[in-house]
């Protein structure tokens, strides 16, 4: 059983920055693949960034450069570094995970850019 919880959504100016945080409950963080991905008004929930456990990143091609995904092990707690935000990229973030079979969500965080 996983649990997840993200934090750091907002309202932000299109060229701006926010940092996500997603506190995950549950043993052995260290070995789960993390992903972030979102879901915008109208559309199909997309992936925005992966990270193993080994370290292996991999981004969507409309956010590569732009967003860094990273985690610290010993706070059970996934990040997501988001830099020159525009308006494409207004949406609700979910934290992601999967034991198994099983996939685990959080709850989403709002993430609104407009001037």
């Amino acid at each position: 059983q996983v649990q997840l919880a993200e934090s750091g959504g907002g309202l932000v100016q299109p060229g701006g920055s926010l940092r996500l945080s997603c506190a995950a409950a549950g043993s052995f963080f260290s070995l789960y693949v993390m992903g972030w991905y979102r879901q915008a008004p109208g559309k199909q929930r997309e992936l925005v960034a992966r990270l193993t456990s080994s370290g292996s990143e991999n981004y969507a091609d409309s956010v590569r450069g732009r967003i860094t995904i990273s985690r610290d092990n010993a706070k059970n707690t996934v990040y997501l570094q988001m830099n020159s935000l525009n308006t494409e990229d207004t949406a609700v973030y979910y934290c992601n995970t999967a034991l198994g079979r099983r996939a685990y969500w959080g709850q989403g965080t709002q993430v609104t850019v407009s001037s």
